[in-house]
């Protein structure tokens, strides 16, 4: 693959991390640097790593996860986005909204099983991994920063009803991953 080739994927990768941060930054009003630091990190993370281990498990894990991952996207997605709407309806807020550790792992996990797959094509193609691997993680932190941010933007509408639309945006995109 050429190196606008793998920019293309990088960008393609990354929008499922982007339109999760935008709803992230629907919610979120406090801490907003903080909080908008740790997910695009998380998701630049796992969109370097997943590529990564991908390519070096090419014919081992393939069989095996490839078939499944749609529905592994799905149940993450779903549980996310079921999370947003209840805790929309709950009347006083606990903690952080789902930015915990295991919500971290699961929006990095649900947003990288592309990025698995194309460390599979990536091997398959015999490019090297390095770099893929970076810029696919460059660019996912970037564009889910400019999520974050551009959901932040919408803040002027009603709380609860923000809430339940990045819920059910989560459920669309674990919808969509059935549907591909």
């Amino acid at each position: 693959m050429s190196h606008l080739e793998i920019l293309i994927l990088a960008i393609a990768l990354s929008i499922d991390a982007c339109v999760v941060s935008f709803s992230y930054g629907l919610i979120f009003s406090r801490e907003r640097v903080k909080n908008s630091m740790l997910l695009a990190s998380c998701t630049g993370l796992f969109q370097a790593l997943m590529p990564v281990i991908g390519y070096f498990l090419t014919g081992i894990v393939k069989t095996f996860v490839e078939p499944f991952a749609p529905i592994i996207v799905f149940a993450i997605f779903t549980y996310l986005g079921v999370k947003f709407i209840i805790e929309a309806f709950e009347t006083e807020k606990k903690k952080n909204l789902c930015l915990d550790f295991k919500c971290l792992l699961l929006v990095g996990i649900a947003t990288s099983i592309d990025a698995f797959s194309a460390g599979i094509s990536l091997s398959l193609f015999g490019n090297r991994i390095l770099k893929p691997a970076v810029l696919i993680g460059v660019v996912t932190f970037v564009n889910s920063i400019s999520g974050f941010y551009l959901g932040g933007k919408f803040k002027h509408l009603p709380t609860r009803s923000l809430e339940v639309g990045a819920g059910l945006l989560l459920i669309v995109l674990g919808i969509k991953s059935l549907l591909v």
